[in-house]
Order: C-alpha cells, then sequence, then structure tokens
C-alpha cells in the first residue's frame, strides 16, 4: 500500500504558491495510504535534482522545503511517495522517490503505487541484458524498463523522448497495478495508470495554475479547479518547459477502469469520491445493510446492559455508525455507540511478515478506558483477512471482563490474495481457507463456489472464524448485498478479493497455483 502525488507550475502562474506547498497541502490526506515514511523529489531548471526522505509521518511533509532544502531553491516540479513498512526491507535506500543515478537528460526519478505481478520475470529478463538491480523493489524494475527503451530508441540516438511510445511498450510487458509519476532531467512529468486500472491515480488543473496529480482525488480538498483521473491505459504527460499537459492512450483495446474493491471499502479515505459517492457514504451504508443481518444473531438478556456499538480503528467506524443507526432502530434503549478501542500508533497492521505483524498488533491496539464489564460489544470492520487482529482484539475485551464479543464484517469473505499492492501473498494466510480445511469434504467442496457459498455452509464457516478468533459470532455482508451498496452497482469494481476471478492473466495464474496445491492437499488427497 502507497500514494503518490505530484505538482507542476504553469509558467503562466502567478500564485505566491510553491510546488511544495502543493504537496503540503494533498499528502497528509493520504495518510491512510501509508504511515512508515515519504519521500520527496523536485526539480527546477537552474537548479536541477533535490530529494527529501524521511521515516517521519507524511503530515509531517509540512517542513520539507525549510528543513530539507536551500532557500534559492524553487522548482517548478515535484513528486512524492508516501509507504506502508515493505515485507522486502525497511532501508532507507528503499525509501521513494527512486531515481537511476543518472546525470542530465538522462535522470529519471519514479514513484510508484501498486505491484507486479511478473516481477520476477522481468526482473530475470533485464538481469540477462547486462541491467543491475539493486533491491527487490517493483519499483527498481519499473524504473529499469523505462531506462532500457529510454536508453534503446532515444538517448544513444540523441533524440528527444517520445513517452507515449515508451509507455505503450511499458503497458504491454507488465501484468499488475500500476499507478506512478515519472520525472526526468528536463522537467517533463507523466502520470501512468496501466490497462488493470486497479490502482487510481487522479488529476486536478486549479484555478491559480497548477497541475497536480495524487493517488485520491480528496487530496483535492480545498482547492478551486478542474478534476479528472487519469484513466487506464493513458499517460498524462506535462512539458517541463512549457506546462502543456497531454492526455494519450497507450493500450490496446480501451476498457474502463476496474478499481480494486479494497480501496472502497479500505485503504483510501473516507471522503475520496468513487463515482460522484464519497467512500464515507458507501461504507455506512454497508453497516446499515449489515445491521439488518446481524440483529437476529444477537440474544439480549433480561435486565441486560445497553449492547456497546464499537469499530476498528480508523476505518470502521462509518461501519459503525451506519450498524448503530440500524439497530437504533430495532432496539433504541438497549444500544449504544460507544468506541473502546484505542491505538498505540497509526501504522497499519495488514502488510508485513508473521513476526512484523504480531509484534504490531500486539503494540498498537488498547482499551479506550471505558468499562465494559459484563457487556456485549459488536465491533464493525470492514474486512476479516487473516483473524489474528480481530483475534487479539476479542482477548483484550474479554480479558476486560466483556461478557461476549461479536463481529460485523462489511464485506463478504475473502477468499483470494491480492498480489497488486494489499500484501496479501498467499491464501493459506486467510482464516477463510484454515476454516476450510476443518469442514467436512462436501462442505469443503460448496465452498469453493466463493462468493455463491450457499448459506447453511457459510453458517458453518461464519461459526468456525467466530471460535477461531474467540468471538461469539462473526457475520459477514452478503456478496449480493454489497454488489447492491458499490457506487453505481459493481460494474468496473473488481471483486476478485470474494470470486477468486483475478484482474490479471498473471494474477489469475498465481492465484491458481496457490488454490491447486492447497486442493491437492486438503480436498483431493482427503476427499
Amino acid at each position: 500500500m502507497s500514494g503518490v502525488a505530484g505538482a507542476f507550475v504553469l509558467p503562466s502562474s502567478r500564485s505566491k504558491a510553491t510546488v511544495y506547498d502543493q504537496l503540503k497541502h494533498m499528502v497528509p490526506k493520504l495518510e491512510n495510504r501509508g504511515q512508515a515514511g515519504f519521500g520527496v523529489a523536485a526539480f527546477m531548471h537552474e537548479g536541477g535534482f533535490r530529494y527529501a526522505k524521511s521515516y517521519r509521518l507524511p503530515r509531517n511533509l509540512a517542513g520539507i522545503d525549510h528543513d530539507e532544502q536551500d532557500a534559492p531553491f524553487r522548482p517548478s516540479v515535484a513528486i512524492a511517495h508516501i509507504r506502508t513498512p515493505s515485507s522486502t526491507g525497511n532501508s532507507y535506500a528503499e525509501l521513494q522517490p527512486l531515481d537511476n543515478n543518472k546525470i542530465g537528460f538522462r535522470h529519471l526519478a519514479v514513484c510508484f503505487n501498486g505491484a507486479l505481478v511478473n516481477a520476477n520475470e522481468l526482473r530475470e529478463e533485464l538481469r540477462a541484458e547486462g541491467h543491475q538491480l539493486n533491491s527487490k523493489l517493483d519499483t527498481e524494475v519499473l524504473l529499469r524498463l523505462i531506462e532500457r527503451i529510454c536508453q534503446r530508441d532515444y538517448w544513444q540516438h540523441f533524440l528527444a523522448v517520445d513517452y507515449e511510445k515508451v509507455f505503450q511498450e511499458l503497458n504491454g510487458l507488465v501484468d499488475g497495478a500500476v499507478s506512478a509519476l515519472l520525472l526526468d532531467g528536463l522537467g517533463n512529468l507523466t502520470a501512468f495508470r496501466n490497462s488493470s486500472g486497479l490502482r487510481p491515480l487522479e488529476f486536478m488543473q486549479t484555478e491559480d495554475g497548477f497541475l497536480l496529480f495524487a493517488s485520491e482525488n480528496s487530496a483535492f480538498s480545498g482547492l478551486k479547479g478542474q478534476i479528472d483521473e487519469v484513466r487506464p491505459s493513458h499517460i498524462k504527460h506535462v512539458n517541463g518547459r512549457t506546462g502543456d499537459c497531454l492526455d494519450r492512450f497507450v493500450g490496446g483495446a480501451q476498457r474502463e477502469p476496474k478499481l480494486c474493491a479494497y480501496e472502497t471499502l479500505y485503504l483510501a479515505n473516507a471522503r475520496t469520491l468513487v463515482r460522484g459517492q464519497s467512500n464515507l457514504t458507501t461504507r455506512r451504508n454497508i453497516g446499515m445493510s449489515l445491521g439488518r443481518v446481524l440483529w437476529p444473531r444477537i440474544t439480549i438478556g433480561t435486565g441486560s446492559a445497553p449492547i456497546i456499538v464499537a469499530s476498528m480503528p480508523r476505518t470502521g467506524a462509518p461501519y459503525a455508525d451506519g450498524l448503530f443507526a440500524c439497530l437504533l432502530k430495532q432496539q433504541a434503549d438497549l444500544i449504544e455507540r460507544v468506541e473502546v478501542i484505542g491505538i498505540s500508533h497509526s501504522q497499519r497492521t495488514l502488510i508485513g511478515d508473521l513476526g512484523q505483524r504480531k509484534s504490531l498488533i500486539s503494540q498498537k491496539y488498547r482499551l479506550n478506558g471505558k468499562d465494559v464489564t459484563d457487556r456485549i460489544i459488536i465491533v464493525a470492520d470492514e474486512a476479516l483477512i487473516r483473524g489474528d487482529t480481530s483475534r487479539a482484539v476479542t482477548e483484550m475485551l474479554l480479558g476486560a471482563g466483556a461478557k461476549a464479543v461479536h463481529w460485523a464484517i462489511g464485506s463478504p469473505p475473502i477468499v483470494a490474495p491480492n498480489y497488486y499492492g494489499m500484501g496479501i501473498e498467499t491464501i493459506d494466510e486467510l482464516a477463510f481457507w484454515n476454516i476450510w480445511k476443518t469442514l467436512p469434504s462436501e462442505a469443503r467442496k460448496e465452498s469453493l463456489r466463493f462468493h455463491r457459498i450457499p448459506p447453511q455452509t457459510l453458517e458453518v464457516i461464519q461459526r468456525g472464524i467466530a471460535l477461531s478468533i474467540k468471538a461469539a459470532t462473526v457475520t459477514y455482508l452478503p456478496f449480493e448485498a454489497l454488489l447492491s451498496l458499490l457506487p453505481q452497482g459493481h460494474d468496473g469494481i473488481d471483486l476478485s478479493a470474494f470470486t477468486f476471478e483475478m484482474p490479471t492473466p498473471a494474477g489469475q495464474k498465481r492465484a491458481n497455483e496457490n488454490l491447486n496445491r492447497l486442493l491437492a492437499d486438503h480436498l483431493y488427497g482427503h476427499a
């Protein structure tokens, strides 16, 4: 998970603001996408490049031009990247923007949001051609591919780079999710979104003469201008001298955006709009629908204290608000909305190996000070992926005296990996499959219908997951309900997390291989 932002000041602008000011406005609004550090690359025609990188939270970008840059340096363009911890390591050298260490017009710097499913194959190809790669980062693979095309077709012939052709070739080479900003040694800025469209990339031309790019349109809140998106298989290329901005199609067949469902449900800022509807509205509506499913499953004893509706920080609150609004209509005097779970740090715990995540989870969550003795607590969350976080929180609440903990999950069961930037590399780590392994043979076969699992089999899975995390119940949002609540329906939304229908060929091949290994061990061998 990560985010990108970029700012270019037009030659005609009379604004006193700088590109740093624009980044300082945008980047903190992308903090949901990464809390483990940020980096900035800026370019001035008379001063070249300046880089600044930090492990601080993105909101600390505010002092970047005073703390990190020399006063006379007033760049015309800058790009920024925010990041989560890397599963390949967290060395300072891995902070983006990543550059190719060339001088003059051959210098390239890139910020990348997403992941390459075929990164290993591309890395081997590059090394076979003699290219040196110094890390395991997909970003470096992307950078070296761009550099290879530029050198082969343009630089060695002393020709101006035609970025439309560069990204046409690149779009055909990569399988995965790519939203990227490329800044070259002439101050040219290119925004690229590959054909899958899984990771968003937004654009704004402000009234005061700036061209802005960001991973989410909420980054532009408070600014005046025209907003657009960088469409899949497109680039927006900004000439470093004139500021002319060209929009070019760089793919084969046109396709509609297929935005990753995690963007709407979990990753993006609640104020970000998807097809005109805020994520806040979508998540709250999901909570209300979930309340109608959950209510019949809750048993309230005579004389019991009101049930507490709480959320998982930081993204669960809209789900809990919608859930509470629904339950309030059922039994107003027996429901209260109270946050009982606090956090000690903001870093998300989805990405990382088992040891890293276990340590982060144990350090992150705490009680909020509310006495929960003998209380029934419903915890709303957007997804239940592995179950280790929900188990830790359930144990914490039960240890504090809670009578029972119920989980209300704002999505269907997660059945598929995600190779596109979410850090879910295998199905073996998913809570769904850990319970699947314990099911009788017939139920295991029925479960392979995924989003079309028979209700009675889904109920068995929910009970198994609840038992595994020490909860009283786990209630998932039905798949059909999710379809009805996504903005303008589900067309153009990648639902592979719930259907196992992966959005790219290499992703499907890899997921099928993972599934076939598991089936060989636990279905065909033990039927």
